[in-house]
């Protein structure tokens, strides 16, 4: 029950609503032994709900923060342009820069 698949879908192991409610007392230790994985839950087949452990949802609220945000947003899409440009200072450089 990956979180992201190397295609960056998302794999869950998915439960029934049914099953869901027999192993909740069991869910959240086992989704803190593995913090990367979530679950879905399902109802006549269909996803429904998601359950994933609290660190994951709290960077999910903070990425939507930060993707939400058009300035932030611009400055990104540039460094990764740049990125693939090749246009990269070095740490050494990038300290002196700044005053480091």
């Amino acid at each position: 029950m990956d979180i992201l698949t190397d295609r960056g879908e998302v794999d869950m192991t998915q439960l029934t609503i049914t099953e869901a409610r027999r192993a909740l007392l069991d869910l959240p230790a086992r989704l803190a032994k593995a913090p990367d994985k979530a679950v879905s839950i399902t109802r006549r087949g269909r996803p429904v709900l998601a359950l994933l452990p609290w660190e994951t949802y709290e960077s999910i609220i903070e990425t939507l923060e930060v993707l939400s945000d058009p300035v932030t947003t611009d400055a990104l899409r540039a460094s990764l342009k740049d990125i693939r440009k090749g246009r990269l200072v070095s740490h050494e450089v990038a300290r002196k820069r700044l005053g480091g």
